[in-house]
């Protein structure tokens, strides 16, 4: 069968977390350079869909197109190894600490930025001809997007502030359960539709995801956005980095591992044969 069970799939991702954290600097930085132009390209194509047909779900449900490519090409992005990559080291895996698991991520965001730059300048050439004519409908929807996600909360102050942590916190609990659930099972078909749901929601709902916003946030730069850089790192790019730390490893890695991985030995009720969590059938009594 193509189910891959939790205790193994879990399994899995504290093996692909220590492959990760001893991955070349060479090959990790090529694989998030990929994964953050892809995920971009995505990006670009929904907006494009939204501004063409008025349709936002439209656009949100075409959106993971993107996510599973970079999945199936085994690329990387900043969300998915801010929860797998730690689980090597609270494994106790040989060689993998503090050092590897930050060394990892730092590569991978900036691999990342570097594709989503690379794409956000592509695009911004496309929507204005070369910088030669004003943005057209795409390019103008790009700037007001970086507006109202950096402006826009810096106008609540504080409550603002939190807003912006939780909805990173959310959008990476959904793409990480999106990375996990390409691991339930053994068949493309099937890795494809467990992860098109939690990532449609995300971007549907309007969270905040790191690697995205690094590539709306330049383009909308580009397109004369009422915003600055400054804006972009301080009330987007870092509170939206931290949340999607704290979502990706608190509310999918750390739970899995400890339920799945590091629970405890399974216990066989007394005079059952049974161990907990097993389902057990009384015998027949005969009459």
């Amino acid at each position: 069968m193509s189910y891959v069970k939790p205790r193994e799939f879990v399994g899995a991702m504290v093996d692909a977390g220590e492959s990760k954290a001893f991955l070349s600097t060479r090959d990790t930085l090529i694989r998030a350079y990929m994964a953050g132009a892809i995920l971009a390209l995505a990006a670009a194509f929904a907006v494009t869909v939204t501004v063409e047909t008025g349709n936002a779900l439209v656009g949100a449900l075409l959106f993971p197109v993107g996510f599973c490519l970079l999945y199936l090409m085994g690329f990387d992005l900043l969300t998915g190894v801010f929860t797998l990559v730690p689980l090597a080291w609270l494994d106790k895996r040989r060689g993998v600490g503090a050092k590897q698991v930050l060394r990892n991520w730092g590569l991978v965001f900036v691999g990342n930025f570097a594709g989503a730059l690379t794409v956000a300048l592509m695009m911004a050439i496309i929507v204005t001809y070369g910088f030669s004519v004003d943005p057209n409908d795409v390019g103008q929807q790009l700037g007001s997007i970086g507006e109202s996600r950096t402006v826009g909360y810096a106008e609540h102050g504080a409550a603002g502030m939190l807003t912006l942590f939780v909805r990173g916190v959310l959008c990476n609990w959904m793409v990480s359960t999106g990375v996990v659930a390409a691991m339930m099972s053994t068949s493309v078909p099937g890795k494809v539709l467990g992860m098109w749901m939690p990532i449609l929601l995300f971007f549907y709902m309007g969270f905040e995801h790191s690697v995205v916003n690094m590539f709306l946030f330049p383009t909308g730069l580009m397109m004369g956005g009422s915003f600055g850089v400054g804006d972009y790192l301080l009330w987007n790019e870092i509170p939206t980095v931290l949340g999607n730390l704290v979502g990706g490893l608190t509310f999918v890695g750390l739970t899995l591992y400890a339920t799945h991985h590091r629970t405890a030995p399974e216990r066989r009720r007394p005079g059952t044969g049974a161990a907990e969590g097993e389902e057990f059938l009384p015998e027949k009594v005969s009459a």
